[in-house]
């Protein structure tokens, strides 16, 4: 080993990191000290939630918007939950933002599915009451006696930097009359000065392009579909987004990524297209996972990114269909893995050169660090960062336990493979759970 350095991440600043529902009085916080409560990645205050949605950079401040469940700790009642934050790590819960609601007619109920808020900066809808406004678009999941009737997309906009929404009085924007249409993710293409977004057709493992000039009104461009996709699992959660090539000054690629569930929600994962697009049409040409874990689902981009800071940050959801509604969390279910920066660089493979994806922890992770450590055998800390540079040439492989206190929790890298390893089948957590 050449060597290794562990730095503690000190409770003052985890302190500043819960997360405060608007409901609750000023007296009242959250302990953040339950039982399994994640200290960095955002989980509500109470109650079940999974997918983000509308992730999105606004005057200052950076907006998450997350499937939610107000009701309960399982899956339901389905709503977007909002919190906002100034860096990306400590988070404030706000009230819900669009909330599940009954049709007064009909007597269908309508839940809100994932989506995407963008901020429409000159006004191209004709809903902001100044120059710009923020704009929700949105699948609305109509279902009776809990089951699916129709999915189509509508919209919300916003004049108070997402504080209070108001709901489009002629919704839907876009239906094509099927009970499985989704997850619309928008984007502004300023080079043809138009609004892209992508929709999945999930059992048909189609993602459908459509441009608008004004957010209201969508005409189809493309489909992209993978002929070499041999999965029964459906698509969810499209998202496009051009990165530069790291290692290729001037260089661009444009990513697909999306959501695969599995039948009757059995694992479920996240895949990635690296190609190119030209304004219409989505071209790949090569695929990939964008994670290998078992936690990473249904991960979008944060729209309009100041230009200044040039990244590309997703946020997923750090759990997985197969267990969701079971893990052993209370009194929420769910959280948010931690946004990672994605960036692109050409790797040499043999004789040949490929372009592949790679995500690290955003840079604000630095701001939490407090003392390091450098020569240690063991430490009494629940919240640490560990870095290690290996010496390959000198060792066969290492292993690192890490909450030793917890049961045999193992991270092992395996020199012989290039990889990574953590089995969590003997933590004593949840292992009776087979999928876990």
């Amino acid at each position: 080993m050449k060597w290794l350095i562990l730095i503690v991440l000190t409770s003052t600043i985890l302190a500043c990191s819960k997360s405060k529902p608007a409901s609750e009085s000023s007296q009242e916080t959250v302990s953040y000290s339950e039982q399994y409560r994640p200290q960095f990645h955002f989980s509500p205050a109470k109650n079940w939630t999974n997918d983000p949605n509308g992730l999105v950079y606004y005057e200052g401040e950076y907006h998450i918007f997350f499937q939610y469940n107000p009701y309960g700790t399982v899956w339901g009642h389905m709503s977007w939950g909002h919190a906002v934050s100034k860096d990306l790590l400590h988070w404030e819960q706000l009230p819900v933002a669009l909330s599940e609601y009954q049709d007064r007619i009909t007597g269908d109920s309508t839940m809100i599915f994932s989506g995407t808020v963008v901020v429409d900066k000159n006004n191209s809808s004709g809903l902001c009451s100044g120059p710009e406004c923020m704009v929700a678009i949105y699948t609305s999941h109509v279902h009776k006696n809990g089951e699916g009737i129709l999915q189509h997309q509508s919209l919300a906009y916003s004049n108070d930097k997402g504080r209070t929404w108001m709901s489009y009085d002629k919704n839907p924007v876009l239906s094509i009359d099927r009970k499985d249409f989704r997850d619309p993710k928008i984007f502004w293409d300023n080079d043809r000065t138009q609004w892209v977004m992508l929709a999945v057709i999930p059992d048909k493992f189609t993602v459908q392009f459509y441009k608008s000039t004004n957010l209201k009104e969508w005409s189809l461009m493309s489909e992209f579909s993978d002929p070499q996709n041999t999965s029964t699992k459906i698509w969810e959660c499209p998202d496009l987004y051009q990165i530069p090539v790291a290692n290729e000054p001037g260089k661009m690629k444009w990513v697909l990524s999306l959501s695969r569930n599995g039948p009757a929600h059995s694992y479920s994962e996240m895949l990635g297209y690296i190609g190119e697009y030209d304004g219409t049409r989505f071209t790949a040409s090569n695929a990939f996972a964008i994670d290998k874990g078992k936690d990473y689902y249904a991960g979008i981009t944060v729209n309009n990114m100041p230009k200044e800071d040039g990244r590309t940050v997703m946020i997923a959801w750090a759990n997985n269909w197969a267990y969701g509604n079971l893990i052993p969390t209370a009194p929420w279910r769910g959280a948010m893995a931690f946004p990672r920066e994605l960036t692109l660089r050409n790797v040499q493979h043999g004789d040949t050169k490929q372009i592949q994806l790679f995500m690290n922890p955003i840079k604000e992770l630095e701001s939490l660090r407090g003392k390091e450590l450098t020569n240690f055998d063991s430490i009494d800390t629940r919240h640490f960062e560990l870095e290690a540079i290996v010496n390959t040439a000198k060792i066969d492989d290492l292993v690192v336990g890490l909450l030793k206190a917890e049961g045999k929790n193992i991270v092992e890298y395996n020199v012989a493979e290039g990889k990574v390893f953590f089995n969590r089948t003997d933590i004593g957590v949840f292992s009776s759970n087979k999928d876990y």
